[in-house]
């Protein structure tokens, strides 16, 4: 491999620590474009001294002695193992139970009912994308378990995440106190099992789950997963560039039903991406359904107070 970068020079001392750290131009706008292209992530100048962080463990772990080294063996080297411990590096375990609980209370109390009113014989497919250490789709089973749905009804929740090391931590169920800040004590002794000092799912919460590695720039990754009748794919794209975000929502609207939800998070929006989905208002929440679907939608309103008052039992 090449070490054609300034800052890689001799073997690995303190002083080259640090000049790796500053990521040379050459090896920065390589490697930006390559992870964006491959998982969606954009580390722009801003994000420079972050990525650099992230990637020195794994220049060093490899014994390579340049980030232009590294770069060629994410490009050239065809294992994936090299792609898992790059996605295990960039994710960001910042998660919770419970969190935007209004747009789950909206699946449980307005969108789950309609659907088995209208599909009694199918099941209920829910996509829990981006899902990190699993506070998400376990909320949302508690969320259907608090309306009475969980138990009786067929629900498969398929959680994924680009990380392998994040669906491991997920299908391990073991859970501290900062995942529960938003959670009453009450709650947590309902749907949790205390394990020392940490906490593990009630396993009924855990049978409709299930727990797989899917890249979202990955299309032929996604698109089993996108065919699900609710897909919540929330707190991701604030990472992601506005292009891999845009070939994301285009294999959902390819795939999902056509009476299919999407729920992102807080912060994100589709209005400047120009994508075929549109803002609706659902029990009190916001979500995304399928142009020319939100009139069908809001004559179905619920009680924005009912669902409020859901969403303070629970939490």
């Amino acid at each position: 491999m090449s070490t054609g970068d300034n800052a890689a020079k001799g073997h690995f001392s303190a002083g080259f620590r640090t000049a790796l750290f500053a990521l040379p131009d050459v090896s920065y706008f390589l490697l930006r474009d390559l992870i964006v292209e491959r998982t969606g992530v954009l580390f722009d100048e801003p994000k420079r001294g972050l990525l650099a962080d992230k990637l020195s463990e794994l220049v060093t772990a490899y014994g390579l002695t340049s980030f232009l080294d590294y770069y060629y063996l994410l490009r050239y080297d065809a294992s994936p193992a090299h792609w898992d411990a790059l996605m295990n590096r960039l994710a960001v375990p910042e998660t919770f139970f419970c969190r935007q609980f209004d747009q789950m209370t909206a699946l449980a109390r307005v969108i789950a009912p309609a659907f088995f009113a209208a599909n009694p014989r199918r099941p209920l497919r829910i996509g829990s994308a981006a899902c990190c250490t699993g506070e998400e789709p376990l909320s949302i089973a508690m969320a259907l378990d608090q309306v009475g749905l969980l138990e009786g009804n067929s629900i498969q929740i398929d959680a994924t995440d680009g990380s392998p090391a994040m669906i491991e931590r997920a299908k391990a169920g073991i859970y501290a106190g900062r995942s529960f800040r938003q959670l009453s004590d009450d709650v947590r002794a309902k749907y949790f099992e205390p394990d020392g000092d940490r906490w593990r799912p009630d396993p009924r919460l855990l049978r409709n789950i299930r727990w797989n590695v899917a890249n979202l720039a990955r299309p032929d990754e996604i698109e089993r997963y996108a065919t699900a009748d609710v897909i919540f794919c929330r707190n991701v794209f604030i990472y992601f560039a506005d292009e891999a975000i845009r070939s994301v929502l285009r294999v959902f609207s390819k795939h999902m039903p056509p009476d299919g939800y999407l729920f992102l998070g807080a912060s994100e929006s589709l209005t400047r991406l120009g994508v075929d989905l549109e803002l609706v208002e659902i029990g009190g929440a916001f979500g995304y359904v399928k142009e020319g679907r939100r009139p069908l939608v809001e004559q179905e309103r619920f009680s924005t107070a009912d669902v409020s008052a859901a969403r303070r039992a629970l939490l």
